[in-house]
């Protein structure tokens, strides 16, 4: 695959594929995150068009994690485990919100994020009518997988090189 600035053989412009595009978004919208452990971004499209995008953090006014401290580091609660005893909320959530808070409709849209949404973020994407999920990394979570598989979620897994 060509990168950016390289050109195609026909000498015009390289053109990422739609996968590759909205994941990088999300890869540049994952900076924003204010998470001390994982920076998540999450782009919501449908039709080829962004409706919103989301980034783990604290919520809107709170002191983030980043200059507040880690509560589950000092708490010791490992990766996967106990999510409520977290300050920010994940990616996934917030880019729901954003698109409630600003009345766009998200059924039947693709949800591209940087690492694989946990049971309680898929529980959330299944009940807004989300019909597809393409993520880069995997979160060990089998529930997750076990909720996707229930409700007949479509999703894929997208290679770094946007494949």
């Amino acid at each position: 695959m060509t990168r950016r600035g390289t050109r195609h053989p026909s000498g015009a412009p390289h053109r990422p594929s739609w996968d590759a595009y909205f994941m990088e978004i999300a890869r540049t919208v994952a900076t924003r995150s204010t998470c001390l452990r994982r920076q998540v971004g999450a782009v919501l499209v449908r039709q080829k068009r962004i409706l919103a995008t989301g980034y783990n953090g604290a919520p809107s006014g709170l002191p983030h994690c980043a200059e507040v401290g880690c509560l589950r580091t000092t708490l010791g609660i490992p990766a996967g485990e106990r999510h409520e005893m977290c300050r920010g909320s994940h990616a996934e959530q917030n880019v729901l919100v954003q698109a409630a808070r600003y009345g766009t409709a998200v059924e039947g849209a693709t949800l591209y994020c940087t690492n694989e949404p946990c049971a309680i973020c898929t529980k959330l994407l299944i009940n807004a009518g989300i019909r597809e999920v393409v993520f880069e990394s995997p979160y060990p979570d089998e529930l997750a997988l076990e909720l996707r598989r229930g409700a007949g979620l479509k999703w894929r897994v997208l290679a770094s090189d946007g494949r």
